[in-house]
């Protein structure tokens, strides 16, 4: 939806938790994830785990899901409309190669939250704004090892979509709480950070804690 002259301001820039693409221990993860959502405001977790075999999925789902439900944070899975179903997930996340937003909302049905990856196309997220997604996501904005990066990504675009469209925008790649606060003044409704949390040098909590502060500006 486009923005009109009529529209109230965004609310802050939020943070948007994804986890490490593989989990070796899901019980000390389960315990790192419990405290890093005890130490500061996170909107979503997304469950992103490439490659995992489905029975992987759906255990690291079925222990992570409700420690973040519980606090109130949306559980996105990444890639996959019908173990999200299957699972009770708040919603998913499509990439350009994974199943399509027309599918993920037929199987999820209209309360689903769906996102969906453009890259650095304003064309591709203008695309999925039509066609009903939640959010679109733009980036890597910065050097990244969590996933391949099909391209740089400027702050500039989040400018230009903040100024024109409704629909919130989510940053992702390579974002730390050294970084953040460039892309939430460039525009994003949320920046989408891994490594810059379970990697933070003190720690999950203390990497929610860094990226709250650096959010509030």
């Amino acid at each position: 939806m486009a923005r009109s002259p009529t529209t109230p301001p965004r609310p802050p820039c939020r943070l948007y938790l994804l986890t490490p693409p593989q989990i070796a221990d899901l019980e000390a993860f389960a315990a790192d994830l419990e405290a890093a959502l005890d130490a500061g405001e996170v909107a979503a977790l997304q469950i992103r785990l490439k490659p995992a075999p489905d029975e992987a999925i759906r255990a690291a789902v079925r222990r992570l899901a409700p420690i973040a439900q519980a606090r109130g944070v949306a559980v996105i899975l990444n890639d996959r409309p019908d173990l999200a179903r299957e699972l009770g997930c708040d919603g998913v996340h499509v990439g350009q190669g994974d199943a399509s937003l027309a599918e993920a909302r037929r199987t999820l049905g209209p309360d689903a939250m769906i996102g969906v990856t453009c890259h650095g196309s304003y064309h591709l997220a203008m695309e999925a704004a039509e066609g009903g997604a939640d959010y679109v996501a733009f980036g890597a904005f910065f050097p990244t090892t969590t996933k391949d990066a099909v391209q740089r990504v400027e702050p500039e675009l989040l400018n230009a979509w903040q100024a024109a469209m409704e629909i919130p925008c989510v940053a992702i790649g390579g974002i730390t709480a050294d970084n953040a606060r460039v892309l939430a003044e460039a525009g994003a409704d949320f920046v989408a950070v891994s490594a810059g949390v379970w990697a933070h040098p003190g720690g999950p909590a203390a990497g929610v804690a860094a990226l709250n502060r650096a959010l509030a500006g």
